[in-house]
C-alpha cells in the first residue's frame, strides 16, 4: 500500500530539519510494515499523554482522539491498560469502564488514584486479565 504525506513546511529527519516547498506531495510505500496490539497501543498512550499531560479537564482527556482509538481496540486492550496503569499510573479509568462494562472502583475509593489503581488491579486477576 502507498500513503501519500502533503507536507505544509519542515521536516524533521535524523540529519535535522529539511525543507520542502510548501504543498509538496511524497508517497510513502508502507507495504509489510505492520505494528502489534501492543505497539499500537504504547504509540496511543504515549500521544495521548504528550497531548493532554497539563489539561487538567477529565473531558479534554478522555475526548482527545488518542483515548478513544484505544477504547476502539476493545478487550485485547484490557491486560495493556491494567498492566500500564500499574507501571505508569495514567487513567484508564473510564476506558477500562467503556470497554469492559466494570467498575469495581467503590464510591468511598473514587477520587483517590491509589485505591482505584488497586481495585482495578485486583479486579483485572480476578477476571484473569493479569
Amino acid at each position: 500500500m502507498v500513503v501519500k504525506v502533503r507536507f505544509d513546511g519542515n521536516v524533521f529527519v535524523p540529519e535535522g530539519p529539511v525543507s520542502l516547498p510548501i504543498g509538496h506531495t511524497l508517497e510513502i510505500d508502507v507495504s509489510g510494515v505492520t505494528e502489534t496490539l501492543e505497539q499500537r497501543f504504547q504509540r496511543l498512550a504515549d500521544l495521548w499523554t504528550r497531548e493532554t499531560a497539563f489539561h487538567s479537564s477529565t473531558s479534554v482527556r478522555v475526548n482527545h482522539p488518542a483515548y478513544q482509538e484505544i477504547i476502539s481496540l476493545g478487550l485485547p486492550a484490557v491486560p495493556l491498560m491494567l498492566r500500564d496503569l500499574a507501571t505508569t499510573r495514567r487513567h484508564w479509568f473510564g476506558a477500562l469502564r467503556s470497554i469492559t462494562g466494570a467498575d469495581p472502583v467503590s464510591s468511598s475509593e473514587a477520587g483517590n488514584i491509589n485505591l482505584m489503581i488497586e481495585s482495578w488491579q485486583q479486579w483485572g486477576h480476578d477476571q484473569g486479565w493479569l
